[in-house]
């Protein structure tokens, strides 16, 4: 049987306009990404890398090693709640250690474990430059005034001298061994400086000090700078 020519051009022109629509049906429609934004820094848990041991090889042949781990130092706010004060909340592990085959007798030393703070801008004098005056207020009667108060007022400026920056050392603990290794260890201690109004720098510090009957040899850490 001979099919209509237009009949036939007509159901192909469907089936292929129904074959767009299924395809366009099921296509998965594109969406924007939501715009990534920045993560917000974590906050300070105080943790601190530690700097290289500090070691020395004393002439006599002693070798001398001090070193720090653990180290945390946190800024907290100052009790006094003072703008000019700085306080923080530090720890951590300092050790000291005697190797060698040295050519005298030891005998003992100390090790010494704190902290510098160094202030951009030390407070220094603070003044009031002006006058001070006093008046009186009164009403008038018969006969004269009659005074019914007095005032004090007070004129100028204040005058704020500003001294350089400075290091202040806080010696946490300091303890005596007669022989070594020595430790020092430093859990959630507080240490407080006044009078700063700069920005400032915080580093541990450890020294160790070993003894012998004519000698004393030393040693010393420094921590990583922080600045907070």
């Amino acid at each position: 049987m001979k099919l209509d020519r237009k009949k036939l051009m007509l159901n192909r022109f469907v089936l292929l306009t129904s074959c767009l629509l299924i395809a366009v049906g099921t296509a998965p429609l594109a969406s924007a990404d939501p715009p990534v934004e920045d993560p917000a820094p974590p906050p300070d848990t105080g943790v601190v890398a530690s700097a290289d041991p500090g070691v020395v090889t004393t002439p006599d042949g002693w070798v001398l090693t001090v070193a720090a781990s653990n180290e945390t130092q946190l800024p907290v706010a100052p009790l006094t709640t003072a703008v000019s004060s700085r306080e923080y909340l530090v720890g951590g592990t300092f050790t000291g250690v005697v190797s060698g085959h040295g050519s005298t007798t030891l005998s003992g030393g100390t090790l010494e474990a704190g902290y510098q703070i160094g202030c951009g801008i030390e407070l220094g004098q603070v003044r009031l430059i002006g006058s001070v005056g006093v008046s009186t207020s009164g009403s008038s009667l018969t006969g004269g005034i009659v005074p019914t108060g007095v005032s004090f007022p007070i004129s100028g400026t204040i005058e704020i001298h500003a001294k350089p920056g400075t290091v202040s050392n806080v010696t946490v603990d300091k303890k005596s061994f007669k022989a070594a290794p020595v430790r020092v260890t430093l859990k959630d201690t507080h240490i407080k400086v006044d009078g700063c109004v700069g920005q400032s720098f915080l580093r541990s510090y450890a020294t160790m000090t070993s003894s012998t009957t004519d000698t004393d040899d030393v040693v010393a850490y420094y921590g990583v700078t922080k600045a907070v």
